[in-house]
């Protein structure tokens, strides 16, 4: 799918034309991969690299166009269960417009924000800046997420929980590899930025945008450690909670086990003390004392603070 987007009145709006400052390919079939190939001359095996999204991110520089490829988070669905990634993004920045290639929707991609893009670097450094936005997104959720999980966890014995956790601790490690990429890609680009003619004013959001990204790495990096944290701190509450269950269960056995002996040694086929089978009232001694069995084993294990 192929969107072509213009500046007009200094707000980017979509177009038709053919020179469009920015031009988006949302999984290009076979006839726009020939127009970006033939046409626009970009490398074959770079445009392949651009929609894997295994990708590293990175800076390069062709004759005609700067390539640029970045990490940006991939949109979530339900069959994921809670393992968010991140997808490739290809910039293949020319001289008048700038073209973007994914493999899927660019969540970040909100033409609404663009206000103030004039010229194709704008939206290379917008698209960089958005990026980071979407990351902190998605880093508040998981934060939400993992504070459920541990309301839950708490008094659940349920692998699923720790499950659950486990699948957004791996979703953190692509995160930080997709940050970290990101970080390296930026710093490229401000060292090579009189090759790109970057503007001062162009410079200086890059600055912020380093530093944005700089910021988001550490917020990443903390709930990465803080869920780590948890997995160990669950497992030990699960297993506390099983042998809390385990020492229930063994009591309730316990306080059957004591009458039922009782019963089973006045129920013998043998002559029994105090001449009690002559006793009328010979059923509700026994009954008695299978209750006293009841009543001590009670008291000696309150008394063991069980």
């Amino acid at each position: 799918m192929r969107v072509d987007y213009d500046v007009v009145d200094n707000k980017l709006v979509q177009t038709t034309k053919d020179d469009a400052l920015a031009t988006v390919f949302v999984n290009p079939d076979a006839q726009e991969r020939t127009y970006l190939t033939e046409t626009l001359e970009i490398d074959e095996h770079t445009l392949t690299s651009a929609l894997d999204p295994d990708e590293l991110p990175r800076l390069e520089f062709e004759p005609e166009h700067t390539v640029l490829i970045f990490k940006n988070p991939k949109n979530y669905s339900a069959t994921d269960e809670l393992l968010l990634k991140a997808m490739s993004v290809g910039v293949f920045l020319f001289k008048d417009r700038v073209v973007v290639v994914a493999s899927e929707d660019i969540p970040s991609l909100n033409i609404a924000r663009f206000a103030r893009v004039k010229t194709a670097t704008d939206f290379l450094l917008y698209l960089l800046y958005r990026s980071i936005f979407h990351f902190r997104e998605h880093l508040k959720v998981i934060n939400m997420i993992s504070d459920n999980l541990q309301d839950e966890i708490k008094s659940s014995m349920d692998n699923r929980k720790l499950i659950d956790l486990f699948t957004l601790q791996k979703s953190m490690v692509y995160y930080l590899y997709a940050i970290q990429g990101n970080g390296a890609v930026m710093d490229k680009l401000k060292s090579n930025a009189a090759k790109i003619r970057l503007s001062v004013e162009q410079l200086e959001s890059l600055d912020d945008i380093i530093v944005e990204n700089n910021q988001c790495f550490r917020q990443a990096e903390i709930y990465a450690n803080i869920l780590a944290s948890l997995m160990d701190a669950r497992a030990s509450i699960v297993s506390n909670n099983l042998n809390v269950l385990m020492k229930t269960l063994n009591l309730i056995t316990i306080f059957i086990m004591l009458p039922t002996f009782v019963v089973s040694a006045f129920s013998m086929n043998v002559d029994l003390p105090w001449n009690l089978k002559q006793q009328p009232y010979a059923f509700w001694i026994i009954m008695g004392l299978a209750f006293l069995s009841i009543v001590g084993g009670f008291i000696f294990w309150r008394h063991k603070k069980w």
